[in-house]
């Protein structure tokens, strides 16, 4: 279809709707003034757009994340309206201390979506447990407990881009066939991956910078302790504002980074899909976003496209409202585990029976595990440090683990270095449906992260020995030395070129899409949101060109 014929079709439905969202626009332009490209500019203020009970739509995305972020903009400068839809809320409104998001130190409601307590990665410090009460609300960052493993999922518009460290790698080109074996290494090397970190603002530190400021004295520490057991350090990108960490060393702007923001969003500095994407987006003048809204259902329509079925919730995550709207063309781009958990349900309880028997199956955890070493009095890693971890350990190799140097930004000097580990790991679970409990179940076993925890010892085990170090025993539990319950990376759950085609088109069904973490099987060798993004680049690309 021509460009032309694109714009008469979306006309017919929801005819040049104006980009209405929330995004963190009350950080101001005055904050990163200064800046003239798109990854630095600040959101501007927005306001949120409910979908319309029977609207009609020319294309639903399913998810504000990084698949779902691309699929949007690419629609949009194509000529195709489209409506995102997001469970999470928008994030423009400032809490109590005047701030979008909570501190990591402090966490409040907004920290945790629908809990009454918190469940962070590290459960206790010095021995004492440090979880607390919070008051129930639709906060930011998802510790979904399913099958023995706590999977870390983003609540809002921008989805996982609002709470991770931000580590934009690329996979080593050796290791991409591992990754991805239907997927043309060329293509990805030379058009999407440089496309993705383009679009993302992937930036890496400045190493002279680096070296000399006391923020990074942990990642130094580390770097010695890698490089003299032999292993390679190396610096990672980072999708956070460089220029800005720097005037927040220097006291000039409001501190961010330096003030510990990472897991329940960053203020200031973090070039999040708010401001990318998302903001790209906005500005056709083609995307509108319904923030606290979930979808339920999506069935065949009877006169063509497809119905969605659409709760809208508050922020105690009642249902206020139920909608029904008609998509021509649906995306799914909840997260691995939204999207998988989605699609199973639909195929089994027959909105989607033609689904293949690939829905839920290849869903892995990016073989991540955490874990902490005590370090000498002679090795402090300082009282200040900056929450955006910019440095690795690459032994994937030689022992199956690449190992984020990662910050414990407590504010006090704790003489460890903290580590999440990213492993081979050969085990894949999958997601079914308990028609008993009306939900969806996930066959993990705990005693796969042994794998994990043997591969990160091939680099923590030899470093110990070398620097006389131990584990530390106290973050994960009494006497616990592995952080092996959790997950920051989930992938998989509709695997690409079996659930789907080899581009995401879901096999049963035209017009039905999916285009983010649940196309990856389980495992990236590194942080997954690059690849994420540059696969749908490739993915939408070919969409665009083929289907409409």
């Amino acid at each position: 279809m021509s460009g032309n014929a694109m714009h008469n079709k979306a006309s017919d439905g929801v005819s040049r709707r104006r980009f209405i969202t929330g995004t963190s626009s009350i950080l101001g332009g005055a904050i990163l003034a200064g800046h003239a490209s798109a990854a630095h500019a600040a959101p501007a203020q927005a306001q949120t757009a409910p979908i319309a009970d029977a609207a009609r739509v020319p294309a639903l995305v399913i998810g504000t994340g990084y698949g779902g972020s691309v699929a949007a903009l690419r629609l949009a400068q194509a000529g195709v309206d489209v409506h995102m839809i997001e469970m999470g809320m928008a994030w423009d409104t400032p809490g109590p201390d005047g701030k979008i998001f909570a501190n990591t130190t402090k966490p409040d409601q907004r920290s945790y979506w629908l809990r009454t307590r918190t469940k962070q990665p590290l459960s206790n410090f010095l021995g004492f447990p440090i979880d607390k009460d919070i008051p129930r609300y639709t906060g930011i960052l998802d510790a979904e407990e399913m099958g023995g493993i706590i999977v870390y999922q983003g609540r809002g518009v921008g989805g996982g881009s609002l709470v991770n460290g931000g580590m934009a790698v690329t996979p080593r080109r050796e290791n991409f066939g591992a990754v991805l074996p239907s997927v043309n290494a060329d293509e990805m090397y030379d058009v999407y991956y440089p496309r993705a970190n383009s679009g993302l603002g992937v930036a890496t530190v400045d190493p002279a910078w680096f070296d000399s400021v006391d923020c990074y004295q942990y990642a130094r520490v580390g770097r010695k302790h890698a490089q003299r057991s032999g292993f390679p350090f190396v610096f990672v990108p980072d999708v956070y504002d460089w220029d800005y960490m720097k005037k927040e060393a220097a006291g000039t702007v409001p501190k961010s980074a330096l003030d510990g923001e990472i897991l329940y969003g960053n203020n200031y500095g973090k070039k999040s899909l708010q401001k990318t994407y998302i903001a790209q987006a906005r500005d056709t003048g083609r995307v509108t976003i319904s923030p606290l809204h979930k979808v339920t259902s999506v069935s065949p329509a009877s006169g063509g496209g497809y119905t969605v079925v659409i709760d809208q919730l508050n922020t105690s995550g009642d249902t206020t409202a139920t909608k029904s709207v008609t998509a021509d063309r649906v995306f799914f781009a909840a997260g691995s585990v939204g999207t998988s958990k989605l699609l199973t349900r639909l195929k089994a309880t027959g909105a989607l029976p033609g689904l293949n028997g690939e829905i839920g199956k290849g869903w892995g955890d990016n073989g991540n595990v955490m874990c902490g070493r005590a370090n000498h009095l002679w090795d402090p890693t300082g009282k200040v440090q900056s929450s955006i971890p910019c440095g690795g350990i690459d032994n994937w190799a030689a022992g199956g683990a690449f190992a984020e140097v990662a910050p414990l930004p407590t504010g006090i000097e704790t003489y460890a270095s903290f580590y999440l580990s990213i492993t081979k790991t050969p085990h894949r679970a999958e997601f079914s449906w308990n028609a008993g409990a009306g939900r969806v179940d996930l066959n993990w076993q705990t005693a796969w992260k042994q794998t994990s925890i043997d591969a990160a010892k091939t680099i923590f085990d030899k470093i110990n020995a070398k620097e006389g170090t131990i584990y530390r025993t106290d973050l994960f539990g009494t006497y616990k030395i592995w952080g092996d319950h959790l997950t920051y990376h989930p992938l998989g759950g509709a695997v690409l070129d079996k659930a789907t085609d080899n581009y995401g088109r879901l096999h049963g069904y035209s017009g039905l899409y999916v285009i983010d973490g649940a196309l990856i099987p389980g495992n990236t060798s590194v942080n997954p949101f690059v690849t994420i993004t540059a696969l749908a680049e490739r993915n939408i690309e070919k969409i665009i060109a083929t289907d409409l």
